[in-house]
C-alpha cells in the first residue's frame, strides 16, 4: 500500500512539474498548427487522466481513441461511439473544466456500411469532433464521400506499419483520387519510418491530401524503433516542419509517444519544446 501511496505521488508530483517543461506551442498557433496528444500516449491510464496530462503540457487539442477506460471514478466505462448521452455529457464538461478541445478520433473502423459509418459520424457530430481517423476499405470511398458532405466532417486514413492496407502512402493517394478533399491522409511518420518509407518524401508526394497527422520521431528506421524526443532521433523532423510549411498546410499534429509508456510526459515536453522552437523560427 506504501508503494503505491508513493508512486501515486511522484505521478502527481511529475505532472504538477509539467507546466514549467512546456507551455504549449504558440509560434506553431501562428502558422495555423494545432499541436495536440493523441490519447494513445497514455493508454496506460484513463481518457480523463489523458486530458489531464494534455492539459499539463500546455496544449489545448486531444485525439480520442476507441477503447480507453473513461476516467479513475468510472473505470467501467470506455471511450467510443457507443457512449450513452450521459457519458458524452460527462465528457464534454471534463474537456471544457481542462480547457481542451476534443479535435479527432480514431483509429476508428468505418466498413462499407451505411448504418455503422453513421453512428460514428453522429458521434463526432455531437462531440464537436472535426477529423475521424480510419483505415477503411476501397469499397467504402464513395459511401464516405456522401457521409463527408452530410456532416461537414474529415476522414484521415491512417498508415499503420507494414503489411497494414495503408502502409504505403501511394494507396492513400490511389484510393483518394477523384474523392472529396475532405478525404485525405492521417500521415503517421512514424510508421512510415517503419515500414521503410521516408516520411519527407511521403509528405511531398501527398501535398494537398493531408489532413492530420499522428507526427513521431524514432531512435531509428526499422520495424522495432521506438519513439524518443522529436528533434534527437531520424525521423529530421525540422526538414519534415519546414516541407509542411513550404505546402501552407494548417493541421492537426497529434503527438502519438509510444515509448516509456508509464512516465511519458517529460519525453512530450520535449518534442512539444522543439517543435514550437522550429515553429518560430520557420514563422521569421
Amino acid at each position: 500500500m506504501k508503494t503505491h501511496f508513493l508512486v501515486a505521488v511522484a505521478a502527481l508530483t511529475l505532472l504538477a512539474m509539467a507546466p514549467a517543461m512546456a507551455q504549449g506551442a504558440p509560434n506553431a498557433e501562428k502558422l495555423g498548427w494545432r499541436l495536440g496528444c493523441q490519447a494513445y500516449s497514455f493508454n496506460r491510464f484513463t481518457f480523463f487522466e489523458a486530458v489531464d496530462k494534455t492539459a499539463s503540457l500546455g496544449l489545448k487539442y486531444i485525439e480520442a481513441y476507441p477503447g480507453q477506460k473513461l476516467s479513475p471514478e468510472h473505470p467501467e466505462l470506455i471511450f467510443d461511439h457507443n457512449m450513452s448521452e450521459d457519458t458524452m455529457k460527462m465528457v464534454k464538461e471534463k474537456l471544457d473544466s481542462a480547457g481542451v478541445k476534443l479535435v479527432n478520433y480514431g483509429v476508428v473502423g468505418l466498413p462499407n456500411n451505411e448504418e455503422a459509418c453513421k453512428k460514428v459520424f453522429e458521434f463526432a457530430k455531437k462531440m464537436g469532433i472535426e477529423t475521424i481517423c480510419s483505415e477503411p476499405p476501397a469499397n467504402a470511398f464513395d459511401l464516405l464521400d456522401k457521409l463527408t458532405k452530410k456532416y461537414k466532417i474529415n476522414v484521415a486514413i491512417h498508415n499503420h506499419p507494414k503489411p497494414s492496407l495503408y502502409w504505403n502512402y501511394e494507396t492513400v493517394l490511389k484510393n483518394c483520387e477523384g474523392h472529396e478533399k475532405r478525404i485525405g491522409a492521417c500521415a503517421d511518420t512514424g510508421h512510415w519510418m517503419r515500414s521503410g518509407i521516408n516520411p519527407l518524401q511521403a509528405i511531398k508526394a501527398l501535398e494537398g491530401r493531408i489532413i492530420s497527422f499522428h507526427f513521431k520521431d524514432l531512435n531509428e528506421a526499422s520495424k522495432d524503433a521506438h519513439d524518443v524526443p522529436w528533434g534527437t532521433g531520424k525521423a529530421d523532423v525540422k526538414a519534415l516542419l519546414t516541407e509542411i510549411h513550404r505546402q501552407g498546410l494548417k493541421a492537426v499534429f497529434s503527438i502519438e509517444y509510444e515509448h516509456n509508456w508509464e512516465n511519458s510526459v517529460p519525453d512530450i515536453a520535449q518534442c512539444v519544446a522543439y517543435f514550437d522552437k522550429i515553429a518560430a523560427e520557420l514563422a521569421r
